[in-house]
């Protein structure tokens, strides 16, 4: 899994009918401390995610594909399966920040 950042939509006038109202996202990905890290990334989102949400972005074809269609063998890479509310680090002591 990937924690990255909603940074836009992406429109497309055609798309594979499996996923023909699934909404495309444009993600940043980020380290648990919130700056980018890595190449820009779409994909599917599955949880309602908006521009800003840091979110969790699952890259593997078949999980991707269930969890944004409800369908197993869509051709999707991505997809959005979480939006994250909240992140606690350990210290070096054991104590969480």
């Amino acid at each position: 899994m990937i924690i990255a950042r909603v940074i836009g939509n992406v429109v497309a006038t055609q798309k594979n009918e499996r996923y023909a109202n699934a909404r495309v996202m444009l993600c940043q990905p980020v380290t648990p401390e919130g700056a980018e890290t890595g190449a820009t990334l779409i994909a599917l989102d599955a949880v309602d995610a908006g521009v800003g949400d840091v979110v969790l972005v699952v890259q593997e074809g078949w999980s991707a594909s269930t969890t944004a269609t409800g369908e197993p063998g869509a051709a999707i890479d991505s997809a959005i399966v979480g939006v994250v509310d909240r992140i606690d680090l350990l210290t070096e002591e054991g104590r969480t920040r």
